[in-house]
């Protein structure tokens, strides 16, 4: 088999949705599922559909050239020992073999420093910092260039070559960040507001909503605008249109998706001004009062939410939310809407659902 190692992080619960997405965009074939990642074998680029790279990923968190594995060290009682085995990983990984790929993958040559990220399952007796410091010098010092550590906190400086390691109780895994940032950063996200939603997660969404040229699609709470990007960069040909009560939600998704075809405007998702039965597509992320508590006629009734949702969906439409439990479902249900698919995800450590319901 031919082409290079690949490996993609995303959301925990976004794993099938990100292999999907894979396959649909020809690039590669998939290898392995497991926690948070895809791994794919990578096509030649000669045979892949024209203008498609990893970078068309919406769904990655961040995609990655495989490195090297080793047996994961696991909870030792020798922590230097087991940095050691890690760092040992490092020093035997093709440097010169992963720089060429990703140059090929749409990454860059330059290499003005090395940023190394940890994650592992389990209790260890080391810390991440640990491990990314050991598995940083010995690349550092390997490609001659300086090690920033993440200590501190400090961000590194522009042209570090981004590495990550992943212990996942069998596996030590090293892999090298192919663009020069992760793809969770999309270039549009000029404001954030509290509750945001993660890029990958609302595409997602967008994705499970299928919708198609022409149809209307309304975020009735669309806070900064995040939902309704990535469905405009899903499926251009279709209407937009979010709303939302607080005045700076509004300005920040004017910000955020200036330049495309996005109605926004001030309104109560609880009475929102629309002509009943004319949407075809809802995508939204309520205020369920996480993050965001629920304001005007939400606040007083959330299940308001649903009958409005209802009343704006035409006969065969689709409506897809994230929820914080699915005991909210019951309303739904009541207000004639069918679940048709539940999809469980772990956002910044906490749990959620991702829920596609369709109107009769």
């Amino acid at each position: 088999m031919t082409g290079e190692s690949l490996v993609a992080r995303c959301v925990h619960g976004l794993e099938p949705t990100l292999a999907e997405e894979i396959l649909g965009l020809g690039l590669g074939t998939i290898t392995y599922i497991g926690h948070r990642e895809v791994r794919f074998r990578a096509r030649p680029a000669q045979a892949r559909r024209p203008g498609r790279g990893t970078a068309e990923l919406s769904t990655a968190d961040d995609v990655f050239l495989l490195a090297a594995q080793c047996p994961d060290p696991g909870p030792r009682k020798d922590a230097a020992a087991a940095l050691a085995r890690l760092a040992d990983s490092a020093d035997s990984a093709d440097l010169d073999g992963l720089l060429r790929p990703r140059l090929r993958h749409g990454g860059t040559g330059e290499v003005a420093g090395v940023e190394v990220s940890a994650s592992a399952l389990g209790r260890r007796n080391f810390t991440r910092y640990d491990v990314e410091d050991a598995v940083g010098q010995a690349l550092a010092r390997r490609l001659g260039v300086a090690h920033h550590s993440r200590r501190g906190g400090a961000a590194p400086p522009a042209g570090s070559n981004g590495w990550r390691v992943t212990l996942d109780g069998e596996r030590a895994t090293l892999l090298l960040r192919v663009a020069d940032r992760p793809l969770h950063r999309r270039d549009y996200k000029r404001r954030s507001i509290p509750g945001t939603l993660h890029p990958p997660v609302a595409a997602a969404m967008a994705r499970m909503a299928g919708i198609r040229p022409g149809d209307l699609v309304v975020d009735p709470c669309c806070g900064a605008g995040t939902l309704l990007i990535e469905a405009v960069r899903h499926e251009p040909q279709a209407r937009f249109c979010g709303f939302d009560l607080a005045p700076e939600s509004l300005q920040a998704a004017r910000d955020n998706a200036a330049g495309l075809p996005v109605v926004l405007g001030r309104a109560d998702a609880g009475r929102l001004p629309l002509a009943g039965g004319g949407v075809a597509r809802v995508v939204c992320n309520p205020p369920w009062g996480g993050q965001v508590a629920p304001g005007g006629l939400l606040g007083a009734s959330p299940a308001r939410w649903w009958a409005e949702l209802r009343r704006v969906l035409m006969p065969g439409g689709v409506a897809v939310a994230l929820l914080p439990d699915v005991a909210e479902l019951c309303t739904a249900i009541r207000w004639g809407l069918a679940p048709v698919h539940v999809q469980r995800v772990r956002i910044a450590g906490a749990q959620a659902f991702l829920i596609r319901l369709e109107a009769p």
